[in-house]
């Protein structure tokens, strides 16, 4: 694969290039050691395109996965112990809240890594707010996010985000004091 679209939120690239070269490089290589050709398996029964193959988003994920542990990236979990003085009296939970945890995909050096497939909400909440609490953690103090560029979503199924509508919102949304720094990476086969 490789990177078409970049993007600095409150000065990823400068910070990244700056303080965490060898982290960059090996995330481009990471990148183009993936073959995304290999993953277009997914046969679509969707209205808007019935039988056309389509990239698969979890074949995907595995194989950046592999490629980011080849290289001695680690996942990296946060444990959620969840407030219960906020229940009200009348509220008895039904379910235990304990074992949650907030996860990033891959964390090196105090780099941390997302790659998302998924839909809008999920590149949002990485950039916006878990990065922000890995940061407020001590985990990490730069994200890089990994998204598909438009001509890339545009061959998985329907609902997938994409770079330029990212970008577009995130200019729009503007920086806030708790937002860390973030290179945001638009990749394509």
């Amino acid at each position: 694969m490789k990177i078409g679209g970049v993007y600095s939120f409150k000065g990823g690239e400068k910070i990244v290039n700056q303080h965490f070269p060898v982290e960059l490089q090996e995330i481009k290589s990471v990148i183009a050691a993936v073959n995304g050709l290999e993953h277009k398996t997914k046969k679509s029964f969707e209205k808007t395109m019935p039988g056309k193959m389509l990239y698969k988003p979890r074949s995907l994920n595995k194989a950046f996965s592999k490629e980011f542990e080849k290289r001695k990236w680690q996942k990296y979990k946060v444990a959620c112990d969840y407030p219960t003085e906020y229940y009200t009296v009348d509220y008895v939970p039904s379910a235990s809240v304990r074992g949650a945890y907030r996860e990033m995909d891959f964390v090196k050096n105090r780099v941390g890594v997302e790659v998302q497939f998924g839909k809008y909400a999920f590149m949002v909440y990485n950039v916006c707010a878990k990065m922000t609490i890995f940061h407020n953690q001590g985990v990490i103090d730069v994200g890089v996010e990994i998204v598909p560029l438009k001509e890339l979503a545009s061959e998985m199924s329907t609902g997938v985000s994409y770079f330029e509508q990212f970008v577009w919102d995130l200019e729009h949304r503007g920086v806030a004091d708790i937002d860390i720094p973030v290179l945001i990476l638009g990749i394509t086969v």
